[in-house]
């Protein structure tokens, strides 16, 4: 399994945000999202490989029972179904970052951390070139792999990148093509930026947001106490 990082930090995003974790970052991607902030796991993947072993054995050097697997998308990577039932096997609790374009295989997770990705995070021709435009396109929103997940996790939320207002109503069209009922608070709406004066922008918008239709607005946590930092 190809590894961009391991590191024991808090959840800086979600519904366990301010938890002490220990995160295990894949490396690879099957999206380009034009806003990305770990190009080093997506757009050019870092990291060396690693065997099983070596990987719990890390994760097993932080005195914390919760990690956190993420990516790039870890769904893609070589053994991520060994690794995460290996962690629950040791009574880890476990999160998976995941943007919902990989059915989960069987993989039993405590908390599906979806993020499906607007139309907002498509590259530009310029930057990602007309075959990665196309497969983003036709990769970032597969309803029927969401449901999957939601009907199949221990527990769930679903984490939307916010930019605009444009942004709000598709997130609802998305929400709604899952095709079953989803409680509001299980919805989280994150400001879009890499920077506080970006996130606070942006923020009276989604706190209305949150308010008119009972989602939750999840602070980006990591990002007001490090920056756009890796490691954190």
């Amino acid at each position: 399994m190809r590894i961009s990082e391991i590191f024991y930090s808090v959840q800086g995003e979600g519904s366990l945000t301010g938890v002490p974790s220990v995160f295990v970052r894949t490396s690879g991607c099957n999206l380009r999202c034009a806003w990305c902030d770990t190009p080093y796991a997506s757009w050019n993947p870092e990291g060396p490989e690693m065997r099983l072993e070596e990987v719990l054995a890390e994760v097993e050097r932080h005195p914390t029972r919760f990690v956190v697997v993420t990516g790039g998308e870890p769904m893609v990577a070589k053994g991520i179904h060994e690794l995460l039932k290996e962690l629950r096997g040791r009574g880890k609790h476990v999160t998976l970052e995941t943007a919902g374009t990989v059915p989960p295989g069987g993989s039993i997770v405590d908390l599906a951390s979806i993020s499906p990705k607007l139309a907002n995070s498509t590259p530009s021709l310029a930057k990602a070139g007309v075959a990665w435009v196309g497969r983003h396109e036709g990769t970032r929103l597969q309803p029927a792999v969401l449901r999957e997940w939601l009907e199949h996790a221990v527990d769930y939320q679903l984490k939307f990148v916010i930019s605009s207002a444009a942004d709000l109503q598709e997130m609802q069209d998305v929400v709604a093509s899952v095709g079953i009922a989803v409680p509001p608070e299980k919805v989280l709406l994150m400001p879009e930026g890499i920077t506080m004066e970006a996130m606070c922008a942006r923020y009276d918008m989604l706190v209305a947001a949150c308010k008119e239709n009972g989602h939750r607005l999840s602070a980006r946590l990591h990002i007001e106490l490090f920056g756009n930092r890796r490691g954190t």
